[in-house]
């Protein structure tokens, strides 16, 4: 009997205890709009890592995860508006997924001392965190794609491009102009002629620049697009018969949205990339069967192993496996923003955990720092086979120029720092 009541007493101690209070993760997705072919399978990838945590794991570290989703449109003002009316929700970790929104949060987020993920773009010399303490941008950024397309053109042609013409064409817009300064400091290295190609948004006008191309013969041509620019940059690229197998896109101009309308034209076409490609991993029978089947998927559940739901649910796995570091330094589960920053800070992520989470070399692997916000910058390379619309690694990750992309990340963190009078150092 007095074990009854004792078991009594706890259930009514249980049940009298506060909740945990969720763990917040905003999402400024854009699912409208021209770029949402590209928005709305990240935002799935997103959401559905979240919602898997929730549905197998009971969230992370016992806690529910809660996901705030806010549409930008791709829109700069949406998206800092969106970043407004969120972050008093105790949102731990913001994912733009946007250039022209990561530059206008980069000193919101610093003052409100919340952490910015910006992986794969945004401001490429974040990756210094004695300079951008609460911004984060590993395991690659845009200067790293720029000097894997060079590395992997070096490799492919005996270690030696000098004389080759390479041709960038790039979205004219912040985002597209981020590789220009690192393309033009690898030309002094390995002697290569550059020519720039802006585009205009959204894109669907690329005849000049296409017909510049055809006249000046270039024997590489690398892109910086986003949405339908891409399309019409490879559909051009095909109707002037450039060779497929010498066009590189950065990691957003090498989804399977990108590639399709051009049908078999697209094939041998290739991308850069900083994770892997399609579904035969095992997270995604998980999400599969407690998120698709369960009927609590994003979208239609359709985009499992596409490129861009694969980015976002690996964003989605960061996020979670930073918030588990944070728990365990701080040892709380009810995590602040501050501690999500620490977290994000001493982030791990090695083979081991990677195969334990059910994505074995899905992407590389890497150790955060203070000094350190952006990762080794490790990039792989895929290409599109058009027979089987699939895209395939076709080299693992690799190291990038170091040398020119260290000395550009200092020289522009030293500007920002002494534009805006701070005091670089670790904490």
């Amino acid at each position: 009997m007095k074990m009854k009541f004792a078991t009594m007493a706890v259930t009514a101690m249980m049940a009298a205890a506060p909740a945990m209070a969720d763990l917040v993760f905003p999402s400024l997705s854009y699912r409208t709009g021209p770029y949402a072919a590209g928005g709305i399978p990240f935002a799935d990838g997103y959401a559905d890592y979240f919602t898997l945590l929730n549905e197998r794991d009971g969230g992370i570290g016992g806690v529910p995860t809660r996901l705030l989703e806010c549409e930008t449109g791709y829109n700069t003002a949406k998206g800092v508006e969106c970043y407004e009316s969120t972050k008093g929700e105790g949102a731990l970790v913001y994912q733009p997924l946007s250039t022209g929104i990561t530059y206008q949060l980069i000193p919101k987020v610093t003052a409100d001392g919340i952490p910015l993920h910006t992986m794969g773009y945004g401001r490429t010399s974040a990756a210094n965190g004695e300079v951008f303490s609460n911004v984060f941008n590993y395991p690659s950024n845009y200067w790293d794609g720029a000097s894997g397309a060079i590395n992997y053109l070096l490799e492919s042609n005996g270690g030696d491009i000098s004389g080759k013409k390479i041709a960038l064409v790039y979205h004219n817009s912040a985002y597209g102009k981020e590789p220009i300064r690192t393309l033009e400091e690898l030309q002094k290295k390995h002697g290569y002629e550059l020519t720039l190609l802006p585009v205009d948004h959204p894109g669907q006008e690329q005849k000049s620049q296409w017909l510049q191309i055809r006249r000046e013969r270039p024997d590489f041509v690398v892109m910086w697009g986003w949405g339908v620019m891409n399309q019409v940059a490879i559909q051009e690229a095909s109707n002037i018969r450039f060779p497929m197998e010498n066009f590189i896109g950065v990691w957003w101009s090498g989804a399977e949205h990108d590639v399709l309308p051009a049908g078999d034209k697209a094939n041998g076409y290739k991308a850069v990339t900083f994770h892997n490609v399609g579904r035969d991993f095992p997270v995604f029978d998980d999400i599969q069967k407690y998120v698709v089947d369960t009927g609590k998927a994003a979208g239609a559940g359709d985009q499992i192993g596409n490129v861009l739901y694969n980015r976002g649910m690996y964003a989605a796995m960061l996020a979670a496996e930073a918030a588990k570091t944070a728990q365990e330094m701080h040892g709380t589960a009810e995590i602040t923003p501050a501690m999500m920053r620490d977290g994000m800070e001493a982030l791990v992520i090695d083979e081991a955990k990677m195969t334990a989470l059910g994505m074995p070399n899905f992407g590389p692997s890497f150790n955060v720092s203070c000094e350190n916000h952006g990762g080794p910058g490790l990039v792989g390379m895929t290409q599109w086979d058009a027979a089987n619309q699939t895209w395939s690694m076709i080299s693992d990750f690799k190291e990038t120029d170091g040398e020119v992309i260290g000395a550009l990340v200092a020289e522009d963190s030293a500007s920002y720092a002494a534009e805006n009078n701070i005091e670089a150092g670790c904490k």
